[in-house]
């Protein structure tokens, strides 16, 4: 690939990013524009920005990697990925939009009248935006180096310097209008060099290749365990990714954010069929991608190799452009609700402690991704689904379908789950290849294991239940009356 094409592509969606999102600055006046949008984000717009969110590294680059290197095991990200949106729209959008909370920590000390749970699912949250991050930084670090040769922090440093500009500028209004554009442009990014291929081999395809040898890093699932563990994560980790949550509060009421969670599912599944065909067509016509450890770069390069010429330089610059719109949305949206909490749990609110937190939130995990490599994409993402779903998820759940909840049974539970997890992941850090496969995919057994401990600690504080209980849940589910009041 032409290295220019990198770099023109990097700058271009660069400056779109950056004008849309100073588009949104015209209409962020008040504390509600800046945290969330006032409430007045529309289904489509909210599903678009969702999706925009949403699909991070992990999706635009790690699955066709993953698929490049494990066939069709592979499939079960995607599947677990869109499946824990109908997740969401069982059992958490419509009451979670009813609290009228701006943050989770303001939805689960409402729920617990605690402010120590408040401060507890503050540090959870903070972490687990972090975590989702760093990916995020070096899917952009990855791509850098591959298309244009640049230092790879210069990737790194790019994506911070655009999210602090745009989120700084607008909050989550200006950043709506940004992820909706997204969504739209890594789809499309996607979706065209794949017709360009189909259209260019028709007739001319080679027979499949052996499966490449899989890089144990990838935490490919195989075998029963895996496939089990990996869907608790993803199913369940999707109940508590911050960054998607917070968007559920922009939504006018909680039909409507029923609406925008039906949308998603069907923008998830058109997207997904893209990124699989990446890594298919990666199997059949690059399997050297995965042989040389390159495996996440299969759509990076795959439309310049198949292609070639001038056209393959667009197409490349196309998809170059959506990698980085991927890292764009993903991270802005997570800086968005990561600054929500910090601003109003240390920086006393309003929108210069918004601005100010925007910035802490992006640069220390920047700090993190300079400093460290990445594994393969999909499976660094995959933990952190883990380990929102042994933490966060039990809280919200629990918190809006059980009336036993006490605020010890969610501290005991959050903080039990937050070691569990947070150790096998350390542990496979040091070990690498050498990970037992119970600490590589530990969501099995993490997941309830902090339910447990939610559930019986719960329990043995009966008399810790809030006495503003009945009427909380009462508001969660039934029609709309704000839980919080509006800031």
């Amino acid at each position: 690939m032409n290295p220019a094409v990198g770099v023109v592509a990097l700058v271009v969606v660069s400056v779109a990013t950056a004008v849309i999102g100073f588009y949104g600055l015209r209409i962020s006046r008040t504390t509600g524009d800046f945290y969330v949008a006032s409430r007045t984000v529309r289904p489509w717009w909210n599903a678009s920005a969702i999706g925009g969110e949403y699909l991070s590294a992990a999706s635009f680059l790690g699955v066709a990697g993953l698929i490049l290197l494990s066939g069709t095991d592979a499939l079960w990200f995607p599947v677990g990925y869109t499946a824990g949106y109908l997740m969401l729209l069982l059992f958490v959008a419509a009451p979670l939009r009813r609290s009228g909370a701006y943050t989770i920590p303001d939805f689960t000390e409402a729920r617990l009248d605690s402010r120590a749970v408040r401060r507890v699912t503050s540090l959870v949250v903070v972490v687990v935006g972090w975590l989702y991050i760093v990916p995020q930084l070096h899917g952009a670090a990855l791509t850098i180096r591959i298309t244009t040769g640049l230092p790879p922090w210069v990737g790194s440093a790019a994506v911070v310097i655009v999210v602090c500009l745009t989120v700084v500028a607008g909050g989550m209004r200006s950043i709506t209008f940004v992820q909706a554009f997204q969504y739209w442009l890594k789809l499309t990014a996607l979706a065209v060099p794949v017709l360009f291929i189909v259209f260019t081999l028709a007739g001319n395809g080679t027979a499949a290749v052996a499966p490449a040898a899989v890089n144990p890093t990838a935490m490919a699932p195989a075998g029963a365990y895996q496939n089990v563990s990996l869907l608790v994560a993803l199913l369940f980790g999707t109940l508590g990714l911050p960054h998607v949550l917070v968007r559920f509060y922009t939504n006018p009421d909680g039909s409507s954010a029923r609406r925008t969670t039906l949308i998603v599912l069907g923008l998830l599944s058109v997207f997904y069929l893209f990124p699989t065909a990446y890594g298919l067509a990666g199997r059949m016509f690059a399997p050297e991608l995965a042989r040389s450890g390159r495996a996440d770069a299969v759509v990076l390069l795959l439309p310049g190799q198949l292609i070639g010429g001038t056209a393959g330089d667009l197409l490349s610059a196309l998809v170059v452009a959506g990698a980085f719109a991927a890292f764009l949305s993903t991270t802005s949206g997570l800086v968005v609700s990561l600054a929500g909490v910090i601003s109003q749990d240390v920086l006393g609110g309003g929108i210069r402690g918004f601005r100010l937190a925007a910035v802490v939130s992006a640069i220390v995990p920047l700090g993190f991704a300079v400093t460290t490599d990445s594994m393969a994409l999909a499976g660094s993402v995959g933990l952190v689904f883990a380990f929102t779903a042994s933490t966060v998820c039990p809280v919200l759940l629990l918190g809006i379908w059980w009336r036993g909840l006490t605020d010890t049974g969610a501290i005991a539970g959050m903080v039990t789950g937050a070691v569990l997890c947070g150790g096998a992941m350390v542990c496979g850090a040091v070990l690498g290849a050498e990970t037992p496969f119970w600490l590589a995919q530990p969501a099995a057994w993490t997941v309830p294991a902090a339910f447990a401990v939610m559930v019986f600690a719960s329990r043995r504080t009966k008399d810790r239940i809030p006495k503003t209980m009945t009427r909380v849940m009462t508001r969660l589910h039934t029609p709309e009356r704000p839980l919080v009041t509006e800031r």
